[in-house]
């Protein structure tokens, strides 16, 4: 498993008139069958205090264990289908949350895994970045700090704001098209959360910008923002190139 500030991964989604197939840039599922219907779906860890292992339909998908802030690395190729999801802890074995998804054919789809203290939830949302406009570059984030406030999210590129929004706990925002440069990102409830930093996005590139951390926390799970690269639209092949991998820095 890569933590957020290593690993880069490319995959492709081709387009023919027949329909679009949907090849894994690494590991497939592993209940695959080679004539079945697949979806690119990625997991993310954001629960401060557990090493997660996550099944679909009660098999691992994950080669170990994510630490607080790793992923999967790649978007994997699994089948499509309404299954059901768990998060393990892969200290206990313990089930810490379980539902059933439904996974559409040449889809995308990410799972962040929140909470901390014995309270955690299976976050899955549909990245839509394979359908976005080309020309802009895209951010979202997802609230993952676990406090009972719900803070502001503020990003802002060329002097406007972009995204001005309040997020309670386990929140994620849809895509929003900014000029591609630099934005800065602060996440604020005006008391115990006060959290910014700026990051550069490309043009054509989609992001998810990650809020994690523990309030008043000094360690290792102390408030962080980070952020990963969902995919690329590319204008000239009508293809979408997902290069999925952090470009945080430290």
């Amino acid at each position: 498993m890569k933590p957020l500030f290593v690993h880069r991964a490319l995959f492709v989604v081709s387009v023919f008139s027949a329909g679009i197939l949907l090849f894994a840039c690494n590991k497939s599922d592993n209940n695959m069958n080679n004539n079945s219907p697949v979806s690119g779906f990625m997991a993310v860890n954001l629960a401060t205090d557990k090493a997660v292992n996550v099944s679909l339909s009660g098999a691992l998908i994950t080669n170990g264990p994510l630490a607080f802030t790793s992923y999967t690395g790649d978007y994997l190729s699994v089948n499509s289908a309404s299954r059901p999801v768990q998060t393990i802890d892969f200290n206990t074995s313990a089930v810490l949350d379980s539902s059933t998804f439904n996974f559409a054919p040449t889809r995308f789809y990410s799972l962040f895994v929140t909470g901390t203290n014995g309270h955690y939830r299976n976050v899955i949302v549909n990245d839509n970045f394979d359908s976005l406009p080309t020309g802009k570059a895209y951010v979202r984030y997802v609230n993952a700090i676990p406090d009972s406030s719900a803070p502001t999210v503020t990003i802002t590129a060329n002097g406007d704001n972009v995204v001005n929004n309040t997020a309670p706990f386990n929140t994620v925002s849809n895509f929003a098209a900014v000029t591609p440069g630099v934005v800065s990102i602060l996440v604020s409830n005006g008391g115990t959360i006060n959290k910014s930093r700026s990051i550069p996005l490309d043009q054509q590139n989609a992001y998810t910008v990650l809020l994690a951390g523990v309030p008043g926390s000094t360690g290792s799970d102390s408030l962080q923002i980070k952020f990963i690269l969902n995919g690329t639209v590319s204008q000239k092949t009508q293809k979408t190139s997902s290069s999925v991998g952090s470009t945080t820095t430290n």
